[in-house]
């Protein structure tokens, strides 16, 4: 369903991908680990091609392009594929909730403004917010300000949802509140790949975890192997070091 292949990405001298494949399964919610600087969010980034790799191939569905000889019009499509929830909100301050989520109904998907509106209002029910329709960024919680994020990733009907960090950016009380939106998405079969750093959660939610670290993805596997039974020395000690910190559970 997704495929990337031998992707690297470098940033002046630095090389921060270095030929990084990873195949998606639909319906797969894969999660990606590692410590800070390892390149997870650059990957994320690059499969939307909001960064643009020096080579590599990158597919969604039937389409796949070549990223060393990529057009506008191939970089469109591929988005158009894809929706992505940022650990920054990323709403526009000056519309409202429901303008937030109608915005790409009616400038992407060129939707008539009432059924944009009919769907908008659907998306804000199922994330919890339909009483915060007419409410700007400003007026809402960071929480809440994430879920309008995710109802406006929803609208889009994406192959596939990439959350960079979702909860990061919240006060600790406000990340379950998200988590249960994400968690509740991936039970409709929504494809997923999460950058994260709530390993319990990621832990519950995945089908597939991978582990990063300076560029390159160390192992991956199933959760219960990752997390219980890594096989290289790198994972173990990651692991290792954050079993403290699996303080929140759903």
């Amino acid at each position: 369903m997704l495929r990337v292949e031998n992707i690297h990405k470098r940033f002046g001298s630095e090389e921060v991908l270095k030929g990084i494949s990873l195949q998606v399964k639909r319906g797969d919610v894969v999660s990606i680990l590692g410590p800070s600087g390892s390149g997870k969010t650059t990957l994320l980034r690059c499969i939307n091609l909001l960064e643009r790799p020096q080579t590599g191939t990158v597919a969604i569905g039937g389409l796949s392009v070549n990223t060393e000889h990529l057009t506008r019009k191939d970089i469109l499509k591929l988005r158009r594929k894809t929706a992505m929830v940022f650990q920054s909100y990323g709403l526009f301050i000056n519309k409202n909730a429901l303008e937030n989520v109608m915005e790409g109904l009616l400038v992407v998907k060129k939707m008539k403004k009432a059924e944009a509106r009919l769907k908008s209002l659907a998306l804000l029910e199922k994330v919890g917010l339909a009483d915060k329709a007419e409410h700007y960024p400003s007026q809402l919680s960071g929480g809440q300000q994430q879920r309008v994020g995710i109802a406006r990733a929803l609208a889009l009907d994406p192959e596939v949802i990439l959350f960079d960090e979702p909860t990061s950016a919240l006060d600790p009380e406000l990340v379950g509140e998200v988590l249960e939106v994400i968690r509740k998405i991936a039970s409709e079969g929504v494809t997923m790949i999460i950058v994260t750093h709530e390993l319990s959660f990621a832990r519950d939610i995945s089908t597939h975890v991978v582990f990063m670290e300076k560029g390159n993805i160390v192992e991956q596997g199933e959760p219960r192997q990752i997390f219980f039974e890594p096989r290289k020395q790198r994972t173990k000690e990651f692991m290792s070091n954050r079993l403290s910190e699996w303080t929140f559970e759903i």
